[in-house]
């Protein structure tokens, strides 16, 4: 949802003790009927393919060791790898290496329950530091942690996973780079050229990997690797892009799953995987862009920006007309601002670190802006990350499902939404639109459903979430049967579970804990506004 040439979306769709080892052969679980149930091409292979890897990773486990100090993990964690089909369709041909990395239980060997896996979004987010929040002693964590093992994973193509690129990761976040609301047709033609040249990239650089960059492959991956760590059945948490891999696993191996928390869910309906979920993002970050642009004035006091949304907004508006006219600092453009600013709509917890920013700026302070939205061309390691996320984004996005070729079509269907959403509508469809000459095939999007054998899943949502909208929640909910929809009413950060909300927080330890369901869907008021 950034624009694709600063840097990726974060959340885009995205925050040991002795091991008790189950026998070896209790991760090598046969597929379940619904894994082939899909009449998907190829899907009967390759779920025979996910079977024959699993049964491999079942027998072979996990060496752990120190993680390298420069992944910047520190101990009792530990690191390893998996290895898993490049195709699954060939399960004894090219293979690749997915890092996983985990703490022990912080309890007991009785009060153990297993391994609890997590994957923060994306796509093209890392999860390897979610064993963190045992180390940090995270408040939120403490009873959960001492009945599981935390693990995180690098998807495929992410991270110290086989990573992709499509650019020079220097190059890639270059700035000022241009505006993404076109005031003319060539601007229109620029983008176009820039998108298409992106795409033509990813096949240069990672050809070999695009066609199998998808999320049944990485879903498929998610079940070798809960193979390989010795487990009979998954325990699963994904969060925004997450709650889409945790929907096609539950699909594609409903017999797998022990427990399952999906929170910020994207709508999992074919119809919406990809194109239109983008859309609905465009509509729905203007909903909360208000929200915060109504905050920042009700705390005028503080940051003397306006006492209404109108004169807030007009100086937003004015700030994004300067930075158009002159990039501030030499870098900052309105590209780098959206990047910057759209942290506010994302998550509460921006609220005030952006809303102390703007402020600063019309005080007289420009470098506090520089800071904060210019990327810091000395990072190294850095871009190499935040290039290799968006090419995943990119990559997983366009190969899941087919996405209008039509140029006429993507003109008029964001054109129209710029009229009345305009925070983020141009800078979304030109990170996508390298989907649109996407240089290799386009799968058909998993049908998700419940299969058998699938437990009661707890879905978690807030009700006006920006990057990942209510309806999506919903959908999901009817789809898998048993479910449990927790709703955080009057509330839009993205993310809930990570943040401090009895209602949901006692919620999630309870069915982590136990397995235990409320009896019917619960709504819970909102978890408290920032202060200034």
């Amino acid at each position: 949802m950034r624009d694709k040439r600063v840097t990726r979306r974060t959340a885009a769709f995205g925050s040991a003790g002795v091991l008790v080892t189950a026998t070896l052969i209790a991760g090598a679980v046969a597929p379940t009927a619904s894994a082939s149930a899909d009449t998907r091409g190829g899907q009967d292979r390759e779920a025979r393919g996910a079977a024959v890897a699993a049964a491999k990773a079942a027998k072979a486990g996990i060496k752990w060791q120190d993680c390298p100090a420069d992944w910047g993990l520190e101990k009792p964690i530990q690191c390893g790898y998996v290895t898993v089909p490049l195709d699954y369709a060939k399960p004894n041909g090219k293979q690749i290496k997915i890092a996983v990395d985990r703490i022990g239980n912080t309890g007991t060997e009785k009060e153990r329950q297993g391994a609890l896996v997590y994957n923060p979004g994306g796509p093209g987010g890392s999860g390897m530091r979610f064993p963190r929040r045992v180390t940090t002693k995270a408040p939120l964590w403490t009873k959960t942690a001492k009945a599981y093992d935390f693990v995180g994973f690098d998807p495929r193509g992410v991270g110290h996973s086989a990573p992709i690129s499509c650019v020079d990761p220097q190059e890639f976040v270059k700035a000022p780079k241009m505006d993404p609301v076109p005031d003319s047709e060539a601007d229109k033609r620029a983008q176009r050229k820039l998108a298409r040249e992106y795409a033509e990239g990813c096949y240069e650089r990672s050809g070999e990997m695009l066609p199998h960059m998808t999320t049944p492959n990485t879903a498929r991956d998610l079940d070798v690797i809960r193979a390989a760590l010795g487990e009979k059945k998954l325990n699963y948490l994904g969060v925004s892009y997450g709650t889409y891999l945790g929907a096609v696993y539950g699909t594609l191996f409903p017999g797998h799953v022990r427990r399952m928390i999906v929170d910020s869910v994207v709508n999992p309906s074919r119809d919406k995987i990809w194109y239109e979920a983008n859309l609905d993002q465009d509509i729905a970050f203007e909903g909360r862009w208000k929200d915060w642009e109504n905050w920042v004035a009700a705390n005028d006091a503080t940051f003397h920006l306006g006492d209404t949304r109108a004169e807030v907004q007009a100086k937003w508006l004015e700030l994004r007309a300067t930075a158009k006219k002159s990039p501030i600092g030499g870098v900052v453009g309105p590209a780098e601002l959206l990047a910057f600013f759209q942290g506010a709509p994302y998550y509460d917890s921006s609220w005030v670190p952006v809303a102390t920013v703007f402020s600063k700026y019309f005080a007289g302070d420009t470098q506090a802006l520089v800071d904060a939205a210019a990327p810091d061309m000395s990072d190294t390691a850095g871009n190499i990350s935040s290039e290799n996320g968006n090419a995943v984004y990119t990559a997983v996005e366009c190969t899941d499902a087919k996405w209008p070729t039509s140029w006429k079509k993507w003109d008029r269907d964001n054109t129209r939404l710029h009229q009345k959403y305009p925070f983020l509508t141009w800078s979304n469809a030109w990170m996508n639109l390298p989907c649109a000459t996407w240089p290799v095939k386009q799968q058909t999007p998993v049908n998700v459903k419940t299969g058998k054998g699938l437990p009661g899943v707890l879905i978690v949502q807030s009700e006006r979430d920006a990057a990942t909208p209510y309806p999506g929640g919903v959908e999901l909910h009817e789809r898998f049967k048993g479910s449990r929809l927790i709703t955080e009413k009057d509330a839009g950060s993205h993310g809930v579970t990570n943040l401090v909300n009895p209602c949901i927080n006692e919620r999630v330890d309870n069915y982590l804990l136990t397995g235990k369901l409320d009896r019917a869907d619960v709504t819970c008021a909102p978890h408290a506004t920032p202060k200034p």
